[in-house]
């Protein structure tokens, strides 16, 4: 199914995945499917939180964005960690277009809160917002 975007003239297409937790559907015992805009959404979120390296047959996807939750959190890292999320996005996801990266620096439980506002390609410039929290773990 394809759709056409009057603002962009460009095309965008129904986007399907499964959904990470390997739920199954109850009525066709199938794998729960997540579509469209949170098919989108779980890559933007899988794409920030993938180590470098991680992906056996391409490493050089993924981010370093746990090796900021190790330095002193200051506006510095929070800068040095929105560019490479902006890097990473905008290499390995064309489906988006970006609209904004914030990154809000938490001192006393030194975390990161990551929010990416961005727009699908080809449909209705409506804001899509993905957003988590950075944590150390113990």
């Amino acid at each position: 199914m394809s759709t056409v975007s009057q603002e962009l003239g460009k095309i965008s297409r129904s986007f399907k995945d499964i959904s990470l937790n390997f739920g199954l559907n109850p009525v066709t015992k199938d794998l729960v499917v997540l579509k469209n805009e949170e098919a989108i959404k779980q890559s933007v979120k899988n794409l920030v939180l993938t180590k470098l390296g991680e992906r056996l047959f391409n490493p050089l996807i993924g981010t370093d964005t746990t090796s900021y939750l190790f330095e002193l959190t200051t506006t510095f890292s929070a800068n040095s960690l929105i560019e490479e999320i902006e890097t990473v996005l905008l290499s390995y996801e064309p489906r988006i277009t970006l609209n904004n990266i914030t990154v809000n620096v938490e001192d006393d439980s030194n975390e990161f809160e990551v929010i990416i506002d961005y727009f699908i390609v080809g449909l209705p410039p409506i804001v899509q917002t993905v957003d988590f929290i950075l944590v150390r773990e113990s």
